[in-house]
């Protein structure tokens, strides 16, 4: 089972993979522009700890966090259909 606050359901390692390379990003676009995660929580209207649970990849976090996040840093995500396994 994944780890992390609020899930109770499997998610699979692509899943989770993915999950941890956005916040990657996040983090990796936060430092670039020079700011700590306290301005990017303040920018984003939440706390500290959800910028950190967000760049640690935690599953847990609200979709619209992670995407808000990667917005002030003008990150965008598209979609793609999962490859064949």
């Amino acid at each position: 089972m994944a780890q992390g606050k609020r899930i109770s359901v499997d998610i699979d390692e692509q899943a989770l993979s993915s999950i941890r390379a956005l916040g990657a990003a996040a983090k990796q676009a936060r430092l670039a522009a020079g700011e700590g995660q306290a301005t990017a929580a303040t920018r984003l209207g939440v706390h500290v700890q959800t910028i950190a649970r967000i760049e640690s990849g935690e599953p847990g976090v609200s979709v619209g966090h992670m995407l808000g996040l990667l917005a002030l840093y003008g990150l965008a995500v598209t979609l793609q259909p999962p490859s064949d396994h």
